[in-house]
């Protein structure tokens, strides 16, 4: 009989997020990743590492932390530096609003694997594990690589991107463009604000500002005004502080 298939071993992955919300789908979406564990939610710098610290002293070292870079008590660019002086090899991937080139040139020299801009699907999101997975495969065995295909075959496979992250239907632009206007109002949108905003239609700003509430990044509630049916206002989920670098 032919040998049975060797499972993966399952990745381990902490959640470093300061909103509780985003980071509660986080973990959500790992945990539906098959061959993944979210190992634990953490808000703050100092909390990922006390997370890791106990980790590796139990025997179970983290494997990968989806970081958000915009944290309380400093930046996530600074806890990468710090874990690695720490002594800790675990891969990173950013999960972030922040878009400046000079953070994502960063984030490559602190030895993030992989950037992750927000908002983001729950598709996208599972995408990259999924990446990261067959990453891991690859340069799970011992011994030297065999040439330079199969390094690069296993950067190709954290770098090809996915063109069915989003939903069939939506893009990547237009979503950008309707969580950028929705980030900046903070007393809230309806979807028809939203789309003169946007420059789109009302239904398709609604189907994104929906998407964007699937995602765990926005809120809807109804507002009501002059006499009438109430009409939906969508709030950005992000807490205080994640708009700068």
């Amino acid at each position: 009989m032919p040998p049975a298939p060797v499972a993966r071993p399952t990745i381990g992955v902490l959640v470093v997020e300061d909103d509780p919300v985003a980071a509660a789908a986080h973990a959500l979406y790992v945990q539906r990743a098959p061959g993944f564990h979210a190992v634990a939610t953490v808000h703050s710098c100092a909390d990922a590492l006390r997370a890791l610290d106990r980790a590796r002293d139990a025997g179970r070292p983290v494997d990968l932390i989806l970081l958000d870079l915009h944290l309380p008590d400093g930046h996530g660019l600074q806890l990468c530096r710090t874990l690695r002086a720490a002594g800790h090899a675990t891969d990173i991937i950013a999960v972030t609003s922040a878009r400046e080139l000079a953070t994502v040139r960063q984030a490559v020299s602190a030895g993030v694997v992989q950037y992750l801009l927000k908002p983001f699907s729950g598709a996208a999101l599972h995408d990259r594990l999924e990446r990261y997975g067959r990453y891991r495969e690859t340069l799970g065995r011992t011994g030297e690589a065999t040439g330079q295909d199969e390094v690069d075959h296993a950067f190709a496979v954290l770098r090809t991107p996915d063109r069915t992250a989003l939903p069939k239907g939506l893009t990547a632009a237009t979503l950008d463009t309707v969580a950028t206007v929705l980030r900046a109002a903070d007393a809230g949108l309806s979807a028809a604000a939203a789309a003169t905003a946007a420059g789109v239609s009302r239904i398709t700003a609604r189907r994104y500002l929906e998407h964007l509430v699937d995602t765990g990044l926005a809120h809807r509630e109804p507002q009501y005004g002059q006499v009438g049916r109430p009409e939906l206002c969508y709030r950005w989920r992000a807490a205080k502080g994640t708009r700068g670098p």
